[in-house]
């Protein structure tokens, strides 16, 4: 790293700095020109017998997946690879965070039965590395979490040898459903911290920046606490944040150092891109280049890995991820 001027460099060069108004994000309903996407965030449409395939398995075992719910960019490309992030507890959210397309509404009483039906997906599709997500659970946060320790327990009875990815809600800070799931010993668990404090008023509802926090610190206080005297065995967590809800770089790069302070293994950086005209407003698209200058400076922090690009989501090359770690 050069310094020019009193401003870190690579290679020389000034690193990207976005400028932006420090006011808080405002939802805009005012008629606005499409603005065309650039080139890089161009994604292959869902297409092939595979996704058709695999998009008919979940309709006759009546489950979702995030990767429709969340209208994930990625999902022709994922599917295609036999590669699909399930999504228990309904499809109904308690939280109306400002930039997630998954539909919000009272849920349904929990199917805890929905966790078998997981694991018998992921057996048939032969995967060697299954991720799990679920919408909040607000009304039950204890028992999201025993639908989570239910999926682990399953897959591992349905398909020995596959790792297992859980990525949770904060449970809203209750420890007991945070204990449960560190329990169950997922090899990785992942919780989204999505965005920089500034903006969590307006884009994460429901959701605390320092509980975010403090869930994945705490994650590793209790594995150390369960299995380190034991076999020396500590949990690999993740976590993932979104550009482009009108946050500066100086903020991005204070987030990661809350993060890594944490000890978090896995970092993931996508651009943010608005589901609807109902959503958060997009400020701008990050280039590649700032997405590869945020990379840099993440893996200098000391995160095991760090995935920085346009499209990348929270499970994009999620098993790449974790063998790229060496932890899982």
């Amino acid at each position: 790293m050069l310094r020019e001027n009193g401003r870190n460099t690579i290679g020389g060069m000034t690193p990207p700095v976005a400028q932006f108004n420090a006011d808080l994000v405002q939802i805009d309903l005012t008629p606005k020109q499409p603005v065309k996407k650039p080139d890089w965030l161009k994604a292959k449409a869902p297409m092939g017998d595979t996704f058709h395939a695999l998009k008919k398995m979940a309709r006759e075992l009546n489950l979702h997946t995030v990767c429709e719910s969340a209208h994930c960019p990625n999902i022709g490309e994922c599917w295609n690879q036999k590669s699909a992030t399930f999504m228990m507890l309904g499809n109904l959210c308690t939280r109306r965070c400002g930039f997630c397309a998954v539909p919000k509404g009272k849920p349904e009483p929990i199917d805890f039965d929905e966790p078998r039906r997981v694991a018998y997906a992921v057996a048939q599709l032969g995967l060697a590395h299954a991720v799990v997500t679920s919408v909040n659970r607000d009304d039950d946060n204890v028992g999201a979490a025993r639908a989570f320790v239910s999926v682990i327990e399953e897959i591992r009875l349905q398909a020995p040898g596959c790792r297992v990815e859980v990525l949770t809600p904060d449970f809203q800070g209750v420890e007991e459903a945070l204990r449960l799931v560190v329990a169950a010993r997922p090899e990785i668990l992942n919780h989204n911290i999505e965005t920089v404090p500034r903006l969590y008023r307006v884009a994460k509802s429901g959701g605390r920046y320092e509980r975010s926090l403090g869930f994945l610190a705490k994650a590793k206080t209790i594995a150390a606490e369960m299995f380190f005297d034991r076999d020396g065995d500590q949990i690999v967590t993740k976590t993932g944040i979104i550009v482009g809800l009108g946050e500066e770089m100086h903020e991005l790069l204070a987030v990661f150092r809350d993060l890594a302070d944490r000890k978090v293994d896995i970092l993931t950086i996508g651009q943010y891109l608005r589901p609807s005209r109902d959503h958060l407003p997009m400020a701008r698209f990050y280039t590649p280049e700032e997405f590869a200058f945020l990379k840099h400076e993440a893996q200098g922090m000391g995160f095991r890995h760090v995935e920085s690009g346009p499209l990348v989501r929270s499970s994009y090359h999620a098993q790449e991820q974790a063998e790229s770690t060496g932890l899982a």
